[in-house]
């Protein structure tokens, strides 16, 4: 479970980190910051699932070598790593989104 919730806010913590900077690096420059974070949610989103399930290939060749060999426990699990991580840099999205859309007050 501390796994799963890790993965979560780290996606998460992504996405709203990065769009957040951008949208400061577009303050500086000028830009609509809304724009530019709305921009920046949308282009880190699968970097954030990368990141939060370790940046390489590994999780994927866990899931090979032990569905091959039958032990669905450890694939299970990988798979919900991922499907976690994923919804941490949707979830992160959607708020970077809902922000800049003005947030529902409309």
């Amino acid at each position: 479970m501390a796994g799963l919730i890790t993965n979560f806010l780290v996606a998460f913590g992504v996405v709203l980190g990065g769009s957040l900077l951008g949208g400061i690096g577009a303050v500086l420059t000028l830009q609509a910051p809304a724009v530019e974070m709305e921009h920046w949610a949308e282009k880190i989103k699968i970097w954030a699932l990368v990141v939060a399930v370790g940046g390489t290939i590994d999780p994927l060749r866990v899931i090979e070598s032990n569905f091959m060999e039958g032990h669905m426990s450890p694939v299970i699990k990988q798979i919900l790593f991922i499907l976690s991580a994923f919804l941490g840099a949707h979830v992160g999205t959607s708020l970077i989104l809902w922000i800049c859309k003005g947030g529902g007050s409309q």
